[in-house]
């Protein structure tokens, strides 16, 4: 990052960034790329491009862009979100997509935009297969949609089902995906799309405040984040299986086994358990100083990463075991 070749990025002069997005473009099947500050600037910045003020974008009513990023596309870009229920991978009922289109009728807003996310985050980070992006492609051919992807982990979806990142963004218009997630960069996301979609986003980015200088340095660590770290990702999903298989023998935490195919282990309290999650999480931190994150009500969430080495995992699951050999009292 120190020794990086930098320039005016908001010019086009940044050589390091100019490095970044044509590797992240490839690396996804697309003509053109642009890095922005998060996976949240690159979603609004893609809506944007995609649907203007008054356009309808169909969306999961438990997908990051409707849920988890401030109201951004109705606040920022007046376009009216329908969400719509998943089931237990992530997945919009493809019935209730097409029921859910309105093309011409001046009571209601026009739908432009379909909204997908791969990996899932709150269906414990599910991938989604390459089948329902190819029914979702072919309901956004028959009605002139277009499809955008939040692949914040869209290659830790691809690694666990054990197919090339192309093989699902054929069938999207553009995606984004983080750098800073699980390819361990420290900050940064690439949106990538047509050259003409990427002209346009640029200029949301900028709309955003999302035009950066000299700002190689940051891409530096980008461009090792997609030639080196996502081949690791399976040690990832490894120590996730090995948190979720020790949780499943605690008493008092119930652990879907099935459900952990990636990086993201979710476990709740069994009803017995008398401390809160508040209470817990406390404990964890107090007893070795482990951060978790409650997930709703007597849950929690617990991703892997490069920066959680296996150690840590037996770190937490010994703990735990501690607090439940106490009968979990506080």
């Amino acid at each position: 990052m120190a020794t990086a070749p930098i320039g005016d990025d908001v010019y086009g002069e940044d050589p390091t960034i100019n490095e970044l997005e044509a590797l992240a473009s490839a690396k996804v099947g697309k003509e053109a790329g642009l890095f922005v500050a998060s996976g949240t600037m690159g979603n609004l910045a893609a809506i944007f491009s995609h649907a203007g003020r008054g356009d309808q974008a169909i969306v999961g009513k438990d997908a990051h862009t409707f849920r988890a990023e401030a109201g951004g596309m109705s606040a920022l870009g007046g376009v009216v979100p329908m969400p719509l229920e998943t089931d237990f991978e992530g997945r919009m009922n493809l019935q209730e997509i097409e029921s859910a289109i309105i093309k011409d009728d001046p009571h209601h807003a026009q739908t432009q935009l379909i909204l997908l996310e791969n990996s899932f985050a709150k269906k414990n980070g599910a991938p989604l297969s390459k089948a329902y992006f190819i029914d979702i492609r072919q309901i956004a051919d028959r009605h002139g949609l277009n499809v955008h992807l939040d692949g914040a982990r869209l290659f830790n979806a691809t690694t666990a089902l054990g197919i090339e990142p192309t093989e699902l963004t054929r069938h999207v218009d553009s995606v984004t995906f983080c750098l800073s997630k699980g390819l361990c960069a420290p900050v940064g996301s690439v949106l990538c799309g047509s050259k003409p979609f990427i002209h346009q986003a640029r200029r949301a980015r900028k709309i955003l405040g999302g035009g950066m200088r000299q700002a190689g340095i940051l891409a530096a660590a980008g461009i090792i984040a997609l030639t080196e770290m996502i081949e690791r990702l399976p040690e990832d999903h490894a120590k996730a299986r090995q948190l979720a298989d020790g949780l499943s023998q605690i008493s008092g935490i119930k652990v879907d086994l099935d459900s952990v195919r990636t990086n993201f282990v979710f476990f709740d309290l069994a009803d017995e358990v008398m401390m809160s999650t508040t209470e817990i999480r406390n404990a964890l931190q107090q007893e070795a100083n482990i951060l978790i994150d409650e997930s709703g009500f007597r849950q929690f969430r617990a991703v892997t990463h490069y920066w959680v080495g296996m150690e840590d995992v037996q770190n937490l699951l010994s703990v735990l075991r501690y607090l439940s050999s106490k009968g979990w009292s506080s």
